[in-house]
């Protein structure tokens, strides 16, 4: 019998467990559950003799791929898989997927939540300033990139975007306005939310040249990930710059040291907050369920990362 296991420190939501259980068991597929496990061995022992692999944020490494003999297919819940590594699947023949879009819109509603909270002064009673008419760019325009531009458009924001994956025409056929470089879109909004991965050319891409380059009063959103900023060169570059601010909802390794010095301009949430719904948490688990029942009984690769 195929082993399928959820292999999760942040544990599903007890609906969402009870659905991936129930298409793993329609596919005749067994459910394994390591939930809130606090240390790598129990994970090593964990994957032994499974034949794939749901996580979230956990770190699927080559120690991991090394002892789970069986393993065909490793499913991320959730749009992200830098926590995962390609290369050792791939020596490894396992297959990777993500879930793209699943979280798109709870991440997209918690940047316009964090942009009402920062720009209405975090509600204290003084005066802020409105979000419509302002110019949003979006740095990438993925599945997350387009909810925020619909929320933005429903808002009366002007909505600009730079993928340089995606084609001028497709991004502006859907009402919003192409720009041609990351250094462009950072020096002519008001706003930046970004989307982007983490790889070996965003790590760290983001940094005082580009958010020095802001318009005045700008804000800066990064819901995306931690390691695509230079959080010493960003700490600077708001010190210098008293007009800027920056809200995300992933801790800097140097937050203490934000809060003491950016007071308010800065916000952080306690932990990653973008996929913490109930609904991204039900869709990116149920789907991954689906995707291994898919790679497994009709050899479906559909949103497979690795070569």
């Amino acid at each position: 019998m195929t082993k399928v296991l959820l292999a999760t420190e942040k544990p599903f939501a007890a609906a969402a467990v009870t659905g991936i259980r129930e298409i793993l068991d329609a596919a005749g597929f067994e459910t394994l559950l390591l939930e809130k496990y606090s240390s790598k061995a129990e994970l090593l022992a964990a994957v032994a003799d499974v034949d794939a692999i749901i996580i979230r944020s956990d770190i699927i490494d080559a120690e991991v791929f090394a002892v789970a003999k069986q393993l065909k297919i490793v499913v991320r819940a959730g749009a992200g898989y830098d926590n995962v590594d390609l290369e050792a699947a791939t020596q490894h023949g396992v297959c990777v997927m993500n879930t793209p879009g699943q979280n798109a819109n709870a991440v997209a509603e918690l940047v316009i939540a964090m942009l009402l909270f920062g720009i209405r002064n975090r509600f204290n009673g003084t005066s802020g300033t409105e979000l419509m008419g302002k110019r949003l760019g979006l740095l990438a325009y993925g599945a997350t990139g387009r909810n925020v531009a619909r929320i933005a458009k429903g808002l009366g924001m002007q909505v600009f975007a730079y993928d340089p994956f995606m084609p001028a025409e497709a991004i502006e056929a859907e009402g919003v306005t192409p720009i041609a470089t990351t250094a462009e879109l950072f020096s002519s909004c008001d706003i930046v939310s970004m989307h982007i991965p983490a790889t070996p050319e965003t790590k760290g891409s983001i940094g005082k040249a580009l958010v020095g380059s802001m318009p005045k009063k700008a804000i800066l959103v990064n819901t995306a990930r931690k390691e695509i900023i230079n959080e010493a060169e960003l700490l600077e570059v708001l010190k210098e710059r008293e007009d800027l601010r920056y809200f995300t909802d992933i801790q800097p390794a140097n937050h203490a040291e934000m809060l003491e010095a950016l007071g308010e301009r800065y916000f952080a949430t306690p932990k990653k907050m973008g996929a913490q719904t109930a609904e991204a948490n039900s869709n990116a688990g149920l789907a991954a369920a689906r995707q291994i029942v898919g790679f497994i009984q009709d050899g479906n690769e559909r949103f497979r990362l690795n070569k």
